[in-house]
């Protein structure tokens, strides 16, 4: 079949970037195995796949209005597939409330995507299902950059998360699957790797192949031999993980991105214990600290969740305290929301009101707000250097600095790829602006 007869390909892709990666993997197997090629306009697809998330609220009600509306626009013959977490946890629900959609792949099942798509009906969605060794076909989405999975999923039994009832037990990756796959982006052009796991710093506890253990720190160390690699990228590590090998090695090796994500949720060490984080207020703050003493230009990430069932104004204010002391550089904040299949839901009697979860919702926002404002004026006059990544409509060309600045300045297509020196002028909470002095 020739490029101009090939089948079109149309994903919609919600939720984290592991879902971002697996949608680069249906894509590559769909491209390889079956001959489709990708497009834009839903309404040309032979095929339509939306790769669902569960984490965030009401994703349930999203689905069925988006797959609804598929089956309104897409043309005659078309298949709609569901992929991903709420896959997973709804599985032959999805065809029994949308009749017309095809077939259904749980998160945990992407391996299973070439044969799946031509069998009418067909449901995937075992969480015990091993996709670890399977070597999956590459899409080339980006020349400069890649992601790779080191894991698939998770151990922890946070209260309020669905993902290890849609992902399974955290099974780690071989290393040298790893490296390879890294080694042959370098090859194609790639200088920046983002390694992706629900807790990447718990890799190395359990393989397939019953294989002995070894640590994250261990398989950075690895990573970084290889040549032609400039940056190392990681998310998310879990604070529980983060030992002093681990700050160790993340403040000394030059290759590693010097941003780091450290997801809190919650200030409380008794709200941490009832979400079954596994660690204190006092270990989080000491973790942040040595980091923030060791690397002085680290930006520190992190996730907050308002207003979960049980939590006190004093249990907030911890919350507000941690965000005072740590300064974060980037808050993603949310109110709690319940989620099927998780522990958090026999909590159901201790939720907090809605308007009382907003207010907070609105503060922690606000402190962030000054705290960003000190951090992003800070940079003016200094002189950063960033990896050119994607050409404006403007005249302008974007890029990100090693410790995740985004950062805009004047430049055309001969920059894309390139790193270069930029003096900052200017400032606003989300970016950076300033001129190229050296290339």
């Amino acid at each position: 079949m020739s490029k101009e007869e090939s089948k079109k390909l149309f994903i919609q892709t919600l939720g984290c970037q592991m879902n971002d990666t697996d949608s680069q993997h249906i894509i590559a197997e769909l491209e390889k195995y079956k001959d489709y090629k990708t497009t834009d306009n839903m309404e040309d697809a032979d095929l339509i796949i939306i790769n669902t998330c569960s984490v965030r609220e009401k994703p349930v009600q999203k689905l069925f209005s988006e797959i609804g509306q598929f089956n309104a626009k897409k043309k005659d013959g078309a298949k709609i597939g569901v992929c991903g977490c709420t896959a997973s946890h709804l599985g032959k629900d999805i065809i029994k409330r949308a009749p017309y959609v095809d077939f259904v792949v749980g998160a945990r099942n992407i391996s299973k995507i070439k044969d799946i798509i031509d069998v009418k009906g067909a449901v995937e969605i075992s969480i015990e299902n091993d996709d670890s060794t399977y070597e999956f076909a590459r899409s080339e989405t980006s020349m400069y950059k890649t992601s790779v999975n080191i894991s698939i999923g998770c151990d922890k039994e946070c209260t309020y998360c669905i993902v290890p009832a849609t992902r399974g037990d955290e099974i780690s990756i071989p290393p040298e699957m790893i490296v390879q796959q890294i080694q042959k982006d370098v090859d194609k052009g790639a200088v920046e790797v983002m390694l992706l796991g629900q807790n990447v710093n718990s890799y190395g506890r359990r393989f397939s192949d019953k294989r002995a253990k070894t640590t994250f720190t261990k398989l950075l160390q690895e990573i970084s031999k290889i040549e032609g690699l400039r940056r190392i990228r990681f998310t998310s590590p879990h604070p529980l993980h983060m030992d002093d090998e681990f700050i160790e090695e993340f403040s000394s090796n030059p290759k590693i991105s010097k941003c780091i994500h450290m997801p809190l949720q919650s200030g409380s060490t008794s709200i941490l214990k009832a979400m079954k984080r596994g660690y204190t207020k006092e270990w989080f703050l000491n973790r942040a600290e040595k980091i923030r003493r060791l690397v002085p230009n680290v930006r520190i990430t992190t996730d907050i969740i308002v207003g979960f069932p049980g939590e006190t104004q004093e249990d907030f204010e911890d919350t507000m305290d941690v965000i005072e002391k740590v300064k974060f550089d980037q808050i993603f904040n949310f109110k709690y929301s319940p989620r099927p299949n998780t522990a958090a839901l026999a909590l159901k009697d201790q939720e907090i009101d809605d308007e009382i979860a907003g207010a907070r919702l609105i503060k922690v926002i606000d402190l962030h707000k000054e705290h960003l404002v000190e951090h992003m004026n800070s940079h003016i006059g200094k002189t950063v250097e960033i990896l050119v990544e994607n050409l404006k409509s403007d005249g302008e060309v974007c890029g990100f600095t090693d410790n995740w600045c985004q950062v805009f300045v004047k430049g055309s297509d001969e920059l894309l790829g390139k790193f270069v020196k930029v003096k900052i002028n200017d400032a606003s909470r989300t970016a950076l602006k300033g001129e190229v002095i050296s290339e």
